[in-house]
């Protein structure tokens, strides 16, 4: 038995009710108007840190929330389809969020870094560059880093958090443009 297999379990049980007949349409634009990049990390839930519901935002994780180039094409994918599909629609806001403690910092681990990047062929300064040990300074050069992306509408409000994962508090580090 796996820890899949309770989950395909509690799925059954959810389907079995008529608990998803009542739920209202969830739309193909967010109700908040809201997408949230951050990271893997189980501690970090947004649904909880911000209070969405399901449809409130779009939500993508990556290790250490860090704006990666699927994550550049992502977005310039859904600044695309703004444009063409729902072009009288407000633009949505940008939240990423780096925290402290996080799990990524151990690409900070010189032999850690090489020792993984040998193994799977990956890029070590790639690798170096993901790390996150001051969520301040790195949740700043991300947002940098959306905002000078050709490919992502301008009209994106892009905000940096910082957040700290002993007091529960999500700080502004980089406002919206």
């Amino acid at each position: 038995m796996t820890n899949f297999d309770e989950l395909l379990r509690n799925n059954a049980r959810f389907a079995a009710t008529d608990v998803k007949d009542h739920q209202p349409a969830i739309p193909f634009v967010p109700n908040q108007q809201t997408y949230i990049l951050t990271c893997i990390d189980p501690r970090v839930d947004p649904a909880q840190l911000f209070g969405l519901d399901l449809g409130d935002a779009i939500v993508a994780r990556t290790v250490g929330g860090r704006v990666t180039p699927a994550v550049l094409r992502d977005l310039a994918w859904i600044s695309y389809l703004h444009e063409v599909k729902t072009p009288d629609a407000e633009w949505f806001d940008l939240a990423i969020v780096h925290h402290t403690d996080c799990g990524s910092g151990l690409f900070a681990d010189d032999r850690l870094r090489r020792d993984f990047a040998a193994r799977g062929g990956f890029d070590e300064a790639e690798l170096a560059g993901l790390a996150v040990l001051d969520p301040a300074a790195t949740v700043a050069a991300d947002v940098r880093k959306v905002l000078s992306y050709p490919h992502v509408s301008p009209r994106i409000r892009v905000t940096g958090l910082a957040y700290d994962l002993k007091t529960g508090v999500a700080e502004v580090i980089a406002s919206p443009r």
